[in-house]
């Protein structure tokens, strides 16, 4: 399906996506408006979005560090659904966090040192080690994440 684009009013902060028919909807109940359209591609009366721009401005500080800064915290939840709860050692399903460098040796809870992990990697494999103690590799690479990344998924 087509992923369309949904900014906040004023067109500055994107807030996620949303599939081609619940754009239309959005279109039609008159919540938001073509940001970007699709050259030459229509829906009925609407231009084919590429992206929407809501009327009303919704408040989304509760995305964000009181302190302001657009980087989302770090969490237990949020770094599973970043890893979309994929264990980073063996890519079975996550269920827990691990800190890459254990923090009794100086690693911090930060986006860039941890990730998903699985009870057995993060237990048993892996303990209170460092990746090369413990003989391990990460199958993908931890990043900070925007906040939309981290809303919850539709399925």
């Amino acid at each position: 399906m087509t992923q369309v684009a949904v900014y906040n009013a004023g067109g500055e902060q994107l807030l996620h996506t949303v599939e081609l028919h619940h754009a239309i909807r959005m279109l039609v109940r008159r919540v938001a408006r073509v940001r970007e359209a699709v050259v030459g591609e229509t829906f009925g009366p609407y231009p084919r979005p590429r992206s929407l721009e809501l009327v009303r401005w919704i408040f989304t500080g509760w995305l964000y560090h009181d302190r302001g800064e657009r980087v989302p915290q770090v969490s237990r939840e949020n770094v599973l659904r970043r890893d979309r709860y994929t264990c980073a050692y063996c890519g079975r399903t996550g269920t827990t966090y691990d800190h890459i460098v254990p923090r009794h040796l100086g690693g911090g809870t930060t986006w860039l040192n941890c990730v998903a992990a699985c009870e057995d990697c993060n237990s048993r494999r892996k303990g209170g080690r460092t990746l090369a103690q413990a003989g391990m590799t990460l199958q993908f690479l931890p990043f900070v994440p925007e906040a939309w990344e981290l809303l919850p998924r539709r399925r």
